[in-house]
C-alpha cells in the first residue's frame, strides 16, 4: 500500500516529505501502533538510527515480547 500526502499538507506542516514520515513514525510508535522495527521503517532509518534520534528527544523506548517476536520474524523474512 502507497501513501500519497498532497504537496499542500506538506507545505502546511512546514516539513519535507523525510521529516513528516519521520514524525509520523515517532508518533506510532510513542502511542504503541507500531513497534520499534516498524517504525525505523517507516521513518527510512535503520533500527539504531531510529533508537538513538528517540533517545536524542527523550523518547523512551518500550520493547516487551511480542515487538521482539514481530522483531525477528521480519529480519527470518529479509534473509
Amino acid at each position: 500500500m502507497s501513501l500519497l500526502i498532497s504537496d499542500e499538507i506538506l507545505e502546511a506542516s512546514g516539513l519535507s516529505e523525510t521529516e513528516f514520515l519521520l514524525e509520523i513514525a515517532i508518533m506510532l510508535f510513542q502511542q504503541e501502533k507500531v513497534s520499534i522495527g516498524k517504525a525505523s521503517r517507516i521513518a527510512g532509518m535503520n533500527q539504531i538510527q531510529f533508537q538513538e534520534l528517540l533517545a536524542n528527544r527523550g523518547i523512551s523506548i518500550h520493547y516487551d515480547v511480542p515487538e521482539f517476536q514481530e522483531d525477528l520474524k521480519g529480519l527470518q523474512e529479509r534473509g
